[in-house]
């Protein structure tokens, strides 16, 4: 037996192929989109993809579970409260499959999603490993908050908190201490709030050391885990749906994807993401563009500013980096939106000022200080009196609430966030001078400050 893991930094996913070796036969768990380091890894092991699990229908990243499925013949496997519209075999608790000496079964876990399901794998009778989804996390349990009106089943989230007590401690918690957890995020993902950074863990460490599983109240439980989760991107749900009915092939789907030449009209009333560097998008930019920049968790802001209601351009430096945007674009199913894809600006007409740092820290009461922090992040470190606070997926439609009377000065933590918010807040108040305190922030911080 072989237990590979699959990492997706930019979206803190892992996913798994379990190889029985036997006879050569693969069963997937949680595919991330673009699936051809799963046929990679078949052809290097001679082996056949039989089967895919999926955990629950994923709202952070879309899955190629029908891909693979229609390509390979392999079975997929969900939770018939998921409502799949796609070809498939119902497996709740109480199911189990063998590929092998290798057996599967099936324990519903539901408190993430309503239908999430956790696998445990076992070899000759013995459990190995369980595969949770995000219902357990190492160190973390899955956000409860993310049900309430995508999905076949919907559930609020004090609701779904009380469903993840009682699937942590009566189907998690019993397994033996040395059964390995192979969750589907690790650290940074918007899918809990305080995973680390390990990818595996067992089920003795975290009933030794994971917060959520000490042993307290229900009710306390669903406090706590309700307390500062992080906010929720405007892509979510349209994933759920998307995963729901299973997502179109990967390659085909981002060819689709329309080049523009670099001096090409763009539409009017069109959102242009223009994911250059911050310091080139100052020099010159189209009117209204918005600095979302490559780097960082591009396709996790992409989907936090943009609604999967909207189309827009998307605009890159060199021909290689656009090519590596659209296909992060395509992992959270936003490749659909992109009206045109091009190298380059086709305006430099607008520009940014600089900013004049010195001249802020002296007297930062000249100045209306917008602070797009998340809330959580604001109440663990407050870094200017009177500032007012419009967290960035929410900036958009907010932006009214911003003071012209002064010259605005717009923060996050580290520098990336206020590149594409000085953008956004430069384009909706017309008139009035906006500048990006940029990675300058760091020097009004704590020194322990997390970035």
């Amino acid at each position: 037996m072989k237990i590979e893991q699959f990492e997706d930094k930019g979206l803190a996913h892992f996913s798994y192929a379990v190889l029985s070796e036997g006879t050569r036969e693969i069963v997937l768990v949680d595919p991330a989109r673009d699936p051809q380091q799963y046929y990679d890894f078949a052809k290097q092991h001679d082996a056949k993809i039989v089967a895919v699990l999926e955990t629950h229908p994923h709202a952070d990243f879309v899955s190629s579970h029908l891909e693979i499925a229609q390509k390979t013949g392999a079975i997929i496997r969900v939770s018939k409260l998921l409502g799949a519209e796609y070809a498939h075999e119902a497996f709740d608790e109480g199911d189990s499959f063998t590929v092998g000496k290798l057996t599967f079964r099936a324990l519903n876990t539901p408190g993430h999603s309503p239908d999430s399901v956790s696998t445990v794998l076992s070899r000759e009778g013995k459990d190995v490993a369980v595969f949770t989804g995000d219902t357990l996390l190492i160190g973390d349990v899955g956000r409860p908050d993310l049900r309430e009106k995508a999905g076949n089943l919907t559930a609020k989230r004090e609701e779904l908190a009380k469903q993840l007590y009682h699937s942590t401690r009566e189907k998690l918690m019993p397994l033996a201490d040395d059964v390995l957890v192979y969750p589907a995020h690790g650290a940074g993902s918007l899918c809990s709030k305080a995973t680390n950074s390990a990818n595996s863990s067992t089920i003795g460490a975290e009933k030794a050391g994971n917060y959520a599983l000490r042993p307290q109240l229900e009710e306390d439980f669903v406090k706590e885990l309700l307390a500062d989760q992080p906010f929720i991107p405007k892509y979510f749900g349209y994933d759920v749906d998307l995963n729901k009915a299973g997502a179109p092939d990967f390659a085909p789907s981002i060819a689709k994807v329309p080049r523009l030449a670099a001096d090409a009209t763009l539409a009017a009333g069109v959102v242009v993401v223009d994911a250059r560097t911050e310091a080139e998008f100052k020099q010159g930019h189209a009117a209204g563009a918005i600095n979302i920049q490559q780097g960082g968790k591009f396709e996790t802001w992409l989907g936090s500013i943009v609604g999967p209601e909207e189309s827009f351009y998307l605009l890159a430096a060199d021909e290689a980096t656009l090519t590596d945007l659209i296909q992060k674009t395509a992992k959270i199913g936003y490749e659909p939106l992109i009206k045109g894809a091009l190298v380059g600006t086709p305006s430099t007409q607008e520009t940014l000022p600089t900013m004049d740092v010195e001249a802020f820290r002296k007297h930062p009461e000249n100045y209306t200080i917008v602070d797009i922090r998340n809330a959580s992040e604001v109440k663990a470190e407050p870094l200017f009196a009177g500032a007012i606070n419009l967290p960035l997926p929410e900036l958009r439609e907010r932006v009214g609430e911003i003071p012209t009377g002064k010259p605005v000065v717009v923060h996050c933590a580290g520098g990336y966030r206020s590149a594409a918010g000085s953008s956004i807040v430069t384009s909706a108040l017309p008139g009035t001078e906006v500048l990006d305190l940029s990675e300058a922030v760091k020097s009004f911080q704590t020194p322990d400050a997390a970035y």
